[in-house]
């Protein structure tokens, strides 16, 4: 059993370590993103320090814990995460049993960033209740049992769904997972926002039925035995134990049926027809010809058909939908609030290659020249615009009927389209210089080693968007805060339009050189997972 668990240990560490030693780019991405956690994990940390004394520091306590629990369970499936020891259907030819396995998995799942973000929090939300001898007794205790639960609770979550994933049936579920992730997500920051209006004495009643649902139960003990109640928190932590138990057992009977039940979850009877495709027939005609053409039916098709790209489109458009309309609703909106549509969206143009995985290799081989792919980007960009352009309207047209404010309409539909094109534009720069691999097996969303690069890819790409667009901003500023200024903001919409193609024209074309240049690191890069 140790002999198991320090391998597979040691394989975790060897892959993060391969993978970082592959450029020294990947090694600054990775270095700058867990800095960036560590330094926001930090502040939490204090922050929950300083609740100490406080009335509801308990309820925070709890309530954090859970929500900590509810993003190891569901995170892990639609965000970057995860790496090949993770996945066990890649030990199925191993002659391991179950339980060894999970024990060892479970250990390595405690090494990463992720882990050691997560027990500082819990950390933090002991302390922050923590009185006594054996308040900080039970503190001990009560986080390592949190973070075994919460780990335990993502990998069994995830071996559940590792052939849901990568089943074609089973896509439309999990775009349904997505959804239901978007607007879980949501809901809780228009909470959070409600609670900073009314205070923290509006979590008491939440927190009372939290305390007792594991792993918040944990925490919850070490309340309850700084309070003098040993009864209660020994009974909080049994049922913590109890969970983590439960979880360990279904994970190896997920582990289990991975191992020994062949996998029929993708056969399906041959589609001679062709329905679904935007290419050939129906609105596939409406293409322009060409290679142009023939790239914008092939993302279309990987919208429609790949079950992980469809799950990303889906929850940006859900997203896109409920922030503007969801603050609309409370009154507390404003029509600015539109451009996030445009923004959701315009992150899908991030790690264009990424998608195609391995079979990259084909798109490359019809690469000779900057201005293949400057048709390549080009067509990419245009089929990502055949949903955005009609939806980021739609949205913001909602948004202004909601709120009844039309003057601002065609500002706002500027600002949108400007941003739009400067995130096709970044874009398409940041899938040439940060490449990063969508594995098409298991639950993760990014290969081991590469976590880092893809959200420096995506972050840095989103602020240099938001700097592109620093002129139109400044220029709607302008407009609405001098004399008279009102009175010319229609002239936001075509510009905004046209500032947006002209980033866009200029941002694949700036891309295309580079792109044709490093087809080899960038084919490397996608083929990773």
């Amino acid at each position: 059993m140790t002999d198991v668990t320090s391998t597979v240990v040691r394989l975790k560490l060897s892959l993060l370590r391969n993978g970082l030693r592959q450029s020294g780019g990947r090694r600054a991405a990775f270095v700058a993103s867990a800095v960036v956690t560590l330094l926001f994990a930090a502040l939490q940390l204090l922050g929950l320090v300083l609740l100490r004394g406080h009335a509801h520091a308990d309820a925070v306590a709890v309530l954090a814990t859970a929500v900590l629990a509810l993003g190891w369970a569901f995170m892990p499936l639609f965000f970057p995460s995860g790496d090949e020891t993770l996945d066990p259907t890649r030990l199925v030819l191993l002659p391991l049993r179950p339980v060894p396995l999970v024990r060892a998995l479970l250990a390595a799942s405690l090494v990463g960033i992720g882990p050691l973000f997560t027990l500082v929090l819990l950390a933090g939300c002991a302390v922050s209740v923590a009185h006594g001898a054996a308040g900080y007794g039970v503190a001990v205790v009560g986080v390592v049992l949190a973070l075994l639960v919460c780990v335990a609770l993502a990998r069994s979550v995830a071996a559940a769904n590792v052939r849901l994933l990568t089943s074609r049936k089973g896509r439309d579920l999990a775009v349904l997972s997505g959804l239901v992730v978007a607007v879980g997500a949501q809901l809780v920051n228009f909470g959070a926002r409600s609670l900073g209006s009314a205070g923290l004495g509006e979590l008491a009643p939440v927190a009372d039925v939290v305390r007792w649902l594991p792993p918040a139960s944990a925490i919850g003990a070490v309340h309850s035995a700084s309070e003098g109640a040993y009864g209660r928190a020994v009974l909080q932590l049994a049922l913590s134990v109890a969970a983590l138990a439960l979880l360990v057992g279904a994970w190896a009977r997920t582990l289990t049926r991975l191992m020994t039940v062949p996998d029929g979850s993708t056969l399906q009877e041959p589609d001679s027809t062709g329905r679904g495709a935007p290419s050939g027939g129906g609105p596939g005609r409406l293409l322009p010809s060409g290679r142009t053409g023939t790239v914008m039916a092939r993302s279309l098709r990987y919208v429609w058909r790949d079950p992980k790209t469809k799950a990303a489109w889906v929850t940006s458009l859900a997203i896109g939908l409920i922030v503007p309309v969801f603050n609309a609703l409370q009154g507390t909106g404003s029509i600015y609030f539109a451009c996030f549509a445009a923004g959701m969206l315009g992150i899908q143009m991030y790690n264009q290659f990424g998608q195609d995985t391995s079979a990259f290799w084909m798109v490359a081989m019809t690469i000779s020249s900057p201005r293949d792919a400057y048709v390549e980007l080009r067509g990419r960009a245009l089929a990502l615009l055949v949903i955005t352009l009609p939806y980021a309207t739609l949205v913001t047209v909602l948004t202004t009927a909601m709120l009844g404010d039309w003057p601002r309409l065609p500002e706002v539909l500027g600002l949108s389209f400007a941003l739009l094109g400067a995130m096709l534009a970044t874009g398409a720069w940041t899938s040439a210089r940060f490449p990063y691999s969508i594995p098409q097996e298991g639950h993760r969303n990014v290969a081991a080693g590469q976590t880092g690069l893809a959200w420096i890819a995506i972050f840095g790409g989103m602020v240099s968007a938001a700097l592109l667009c620093a002129p139109v901003i400044a220029l709607t500023i302008a407009l609405n805060v001098s004399a008279g200024g009102e009175d010319w903001t229609w002239a936001l919409l075509p510009v905004g339009a046209a500032y947006g193609a002209t980033i866009t024209w200029a941002g694949l074309r700036g891309a295309a050189p580079r792109t044709a240049a490093y087809l080899p690191e960038i084919l490397t890069a996608v083929s990773k997972g």
